[in-house]
């Protein structure tokens, strides 16, 4: 399982462990470009929102919490696929 899936995967769970897991797969990305670091920044920040609300049982937004989460992750990868 590659680095995303596994972001994916800890996005999906949202469990309380997941922002240190997605620090620790992110971590070999240090040194990358400003913009890219500014990506990462913000899908920890997705992630800890998301991480909040499912702690605190608040469902009703735990999909779209999820949503913005995925689309910071897709982010991430367009700006590390780029050359």
């Amino acid at each position: 399982m590659d680095c995303f899936d596994k972001l994916e995967s800890l996005i999906d769970a949202g469990g309380a462990n997941a922002v240190a897991e997605a620090r620790t797969l992110l971590r070999q990305f240090e040194g990358c470009s400003q913009l890219t670091s500014t990506a990462i920044d913000d899908l920890l920040i997705e992630l800890m929102t998301l991480v909040f609300l499912v702690e605190g049982g608040r469902e009703a937004s735990q999909n779209s919490a999820r949503r913005l989460a995925r689309i910071r992750l897709s982010k991430v990868k367009l700006l590390l696929a780029k050359p």
